[in-house]
């Protein structure tokens, strides 16, 4: 099983994938490929038919799509729980994953990941303050409601979709709730976050683009 991802320090969609299947003791082998803005991402086309990333080959098949990989691994390892267990649970887990992938595009487009950022706020749409009301209320009815620490209880793809968010939140200093505060701690204790963090501050590349 291979993984295919983007640079450590900006891949959001990488991020959510990785981070998974580190968390949920996924084996695979990683291949970085850094993003190539100046040549159009032409290399990426090479192993991915959209011409991003990640992209999980397995036993000939290639799939892709950050969402669409993480429900491919919950069918293939049922054990590892990727989902809550709870119908109504995953069911509810499942509509904040597909928000994220869908949404949030005010956020996402104003303030893009960047694990090296030196923490400092910017201006922000109303739009973009909008995204960030409605990512604390889904957090804090989450972990209100499962007890924590993660948001469904146990560590999930809902986690893993909203992880680049965490980083966000961090970075552009987006929010003063106790609870995104709280989130914050749980997921960047995790030794695969802290694994990811350790090598994004090792990467030398620079995306202008994502550079705010």
């Amino acid at each position: 099983m291979k993984l295919f991802i983007g640079n450590k320090n900006y891949s959001s969609w990488s991020f959510r994938v990785w981070l998974t299947m580190k968390v949920r003791n996924i084996e695979f082998e990683e291949n970085l490929r850094p993003f190539d803005v100046a040549n159009d991402y032409a290399d990426f086309f090479t192993f991915s038919p959209t011409g991003k990333v990640p992209v999980l080959q397995h036993k000939g098949s290639t799939i892709y799509e950050s969402l669409s990989i993480l429900e491919y691994l919950a069918e293939l390892y049922p054990k590892k729980n990727l989902w809550p267990e709870e119908q109504i649970t995953r069911s509810n887990a499942r509509c904040i994953a597909n928000e994220m992938h869908a949404g949030f595009t005010a956020l996402r487009a104003a303030c893009p990941m960047n694990m090296r950022r030196k923490i400092s706020r910017i201006e922000l749409s109303e739009a973009t303050v909008k995204d960030i009301h409605r990512i604390e209320t889904i957090w804090t009815e989450c972990l209100k409601k499962s007890g924590g620490p993660y948001l469904f209880g146990k560590y999930s793809i809902a986690d893993g979709m909203y992880a680049p968010i965490v980083n966000r939140f961090q970075i552009y200093e987006l929010s003063h709730s106790d609870v995104v505060s709280t989130y914050t701690k749980t997921m960047t204790a995790l030794p695969a976050w802290q694994e990811w963090n350790k090598a994004s501050h090792a990467e030398s590349w620079v995306v202008e683009i994502d550079e705010v």
